[in-house]
């Protein structure tokens, strides 16, 4: 078993992105594995102010908002997925700040699998390679990480219309490949 932690980053509560979470979720889940759902727009994550008080404090970050608890599911999860809707070719804003955030502990989250997820309006992957990188971005920094899959759910906009898309099926597959 393992324990699987979802960031999903889409400020929409039924987004497409969010349900392609919601399947990967029931896919893992329905394997044995112990998995969280995480809705980012549900935290408090304040930016990051670049001071540094987390390189001599142990990691501990002086803003005190919901990320502590996010960076100890961090560190605690064996596979971590990101999920984000294609933002002007790139992440959404929750997802950013979490990545900024974890600045904190990035070298203490260690020898993670890493799944991505992402969701955009126009139907082509290459409107997403931005995306991608960025959240890859995250894992080339942290010592260990691999990369387990990519999810593309593309040509959808209005919420609940990725249902229709193959991608649902493979976010499901995928969760229960973990």
């Amino acid at each position: 078993m393992k324990k699987v932690l979802i960031l999903a980053g889409s400020p929409r509560k039924n987004g497409n992105s969010a349900a392609l979470c919601a399947e990967f979720a029931r896919g893992a889940a329905e394997v044995g594995n112990d998995v969280e759902l995480l809705y980012l727009r549900d935290k408090k994550i304040a930016y990051c102010n670049a001071c540094y008080y987390c390189k001599n404090h142990d990691g501990h970050c002086i803003i005190k908002d919901d990320m502590a608890e996010i960076l100890e599911k961090m560190n605690d999860a064996d596979v971590i997925v990101m999920a984000s809707p294609v933002y002007f070719y790139s992440i959404d804003a929750q997802m950013k700040t979490l990545i900024d955030r974890t600045v904190a502990q990035w070298l203490k989250i260690r020898g993670k699998t890493f799944y991505y997820i992402m969701t955009a309006a126009e139907d082509s992957a290459w409107v997403m390679d931005c995306t991608l990188e960025c959240m890859r971005g995250l894992a080339k920094c942290l010592k260990g990480s691999s990369e387990g899959g990519v999810i593309y759910g593309k040509g959808v906009y209005a919420p609940g219309e990725i249902r229709e898309k193959p991608a649902m099926r493979e976010a499901y597959e995928m969760g229960k490949s973990v």
